[in-house]
């Protein structure tokens, strides 16, 4: 059944725009001919041995008293975070491969991707301010002195945007955080004490004098997308701010990014722009910096609650390229009155990016669902598409990534690593609004078995499972009154999404 299911999306995709598949294409456009009649549930399917990719199957809901030894109780009166989504980073890399695409094989791949009704429903985009190291080259928007001489460059225009654009056409409601990797190079100095400039695209400070002139660098950058038809849901004030070494970056410890979020705040409201701001977007473990740990709390401590803006200084985003995902747990216990979001994760050659037996059970525990658990209401993985050469890219930045999809064979052959799937079994069934809700598992063998419970604002409910294990799970799901069975396999996720 998977193969011909596989095989009928390869010919259709053949024949509308000749790409094709290296291991099986998921494909969320299977046919409905084996739905049961009645209510029942949808299930989307991903083992690690790629036996089952996204395999779309039902399971018929039943109600009344459930007897299941083993069930995952819902509980919709405890609820936790409202989610926003789900999605991957727009660089100019991603977008450059995609318009190496034929443009009927692009279409369906974004429509697989993006639709909301005929695919997975991806919801969310990252995208940099000015370059990052999956660039054209280093720039800013602004490399002259003088916010007279902002522009948007190539990669932005030719590339960037043209695709957003395409995504907007599918799905309209996209939301997308922007983060700069660096300031104009004439905004640095080599620290904020003597000021002396620092031209370099690596590394530097912002100069304490060009606060408030940076701050309305991001207006402009937010009012230039506006114009494109494109709205900046969210920003943060600076990608990697404990970074010293990426080849675009800009060092920005807690102290210095307050000060700077406080000017930005306030540019915004002055503007009158709703863009929420995340502070902090970067790693667990604060890069082992003692004086640092706790950034996003020494932010809002450092700020309070009445300056100017405070209401768009909304939370804090984290990356995963050290320490553990507990850390969300303990920031916001610290702060639960303040948002969470994962923006970032990256596969390539040093995790083995490429070997679904290999990624997809750790990074769907540790990604998706283990930042979702812990208050996480986004999840934002890397580049969206590589090529085969792990590229384009930049000296200095990445040079061992894959692409959450990677493209060979001159731009006809898709390879479909973990990070689409751990996405795609999120988006697919968690809707923009949904609402977190309890559960509680009886099991007498659930040990291996790591979940999540969401509310859609449809009504709809939806259960995201994962088996750690080495053997199937069967498992009942019930909201009370309706019932329905669900076999995870093993080192296996299933999605499931029923309506009452």
């Amino acid at each position: 059944m998977i193969l011909s299911m596989v095989s009928l999306l390869l010919m259709s995709l053949s024949a509308c725009g000749n790409i094709s598949s290296i291991d099986d294409t998921p494909n969320p456009n299977t046919t409905d001919s084996t739905k049961p009649t009645g209510n029942v549930a949808t299930l989307y399917t991903t083992t690690a041995d790629r036996s089952a990719t996204l395999t779309k199957s039902f399971s018929v809901i039943t109600t009344g008293i459930n007897m299941a030894p083993t069930t995952i109780q819902i509980d919709p009166s405890k609820t936790f975070q409202t989610m926003d989504g789900f999605g991957f980073a727009l660089t100019y890399s991603s977008c450059y491969n995609l318009l190496k695409m034929d443009p009927v094989a692009r279409a369906q791949f974004l429509k697989q991707t993006y639709s909301e009704t005929d695919g997975y429903g991806v919801s969310y985009a990252r995208i940099s301010i000015g370059c990052n190291d999956f660039s054209s080259t280093e720039y800013s928007l602004c490399d002259k002195p003088g916010l007279e001489n902002f522009a948007l460059y190539k990669d932005e225009t030719d590339y960037v945007i043209p695709i957003i654009k395409e995504i907007l056409a599918i799905n309209p409601n996209l939301k997308i955080i922007a983060a700069p990797w660096t300031s104009p190079k004439w905004m640095k100095v080599n620290d904020i004490q003597t000021k002396t400039p620092y031209d370099s695209w690596t590394d530097g400070h912002l100069n304490p004098d060009d606060r408030s002139t940076y701050a309305q660098y991001f207006v402009k950058f937010i009012e230039a997308m506006k114009k494109q038809g494109i709205n900046i849901y969210a920003v943060s004030p600076q990608n990697e701010p404990l970074n010293h070494g990426n080849c675009a970056s800009l060092y920005m410890p807690w102290d210095e990014e307050a000060a700077f979020v406080k000017e930005l705040a306030a540019a915004f409201k002055n503007d009158h722009l709703n863009t929420k701001i995340y502070v902090y977007d970067h790693n667990y473990n604060y890069d082992d910096k003692a004086d640092q740990n706790d950034y996003p709390i020494k932010v809002y401590n450092a700020l309070g609650n009445s300056f100017e803006g405070s209401e768009l200084v909304v939370g804090a985003a984290f990356h995963d390229y050290g320490g553990k995902n507990a850390e969300l747990t303990d920031i916001h216990q610290q702060a639960s009155d303040k948002e969470l979001i994962f923006s970032e994760s990256s596969i390539g050659t040093w995790n083995n990016g490429r070997d679904l037996t290999k990624r997809l059970v750790a990074d769907m525990k540790n990604i998706t669902l283990g930042t979702v658990n812990q208050w996480c209401k986004a999840v934002l993985v890397w580049n969206l598409m590589l090529d085969e050469k792990m590229g384009p890219n930049l000296d200095g930045g990445c040079q061992t990534c894959y692409g959450a999809v990677d493209i060979f064979n001159q731009y006809k052959t898709l390879k479909y690593n973990s990070h689409y799937f751990v996405i795609a079994h999120m988006s697919s069934v968690v809707r923009p609004g949904a609402v977190r809700i309890g559960t509680a598992l009886r099991s007498f063998n659930g040990s291996n078995v790591v979940y999540a419970a969401f509310l859609n604002p449809d009504g709809s409910k939806a259960v995201v499972l994962l088996n750690t294990g080495d053997a199937d799970f069967n498992v009942t799901i019930s909201d009370g009154t309706n019932n329905f069975k669900v076999m995870v396999p093993a080192q296996g996720v299933t999605s499931s999404l029923w309506k009452s």
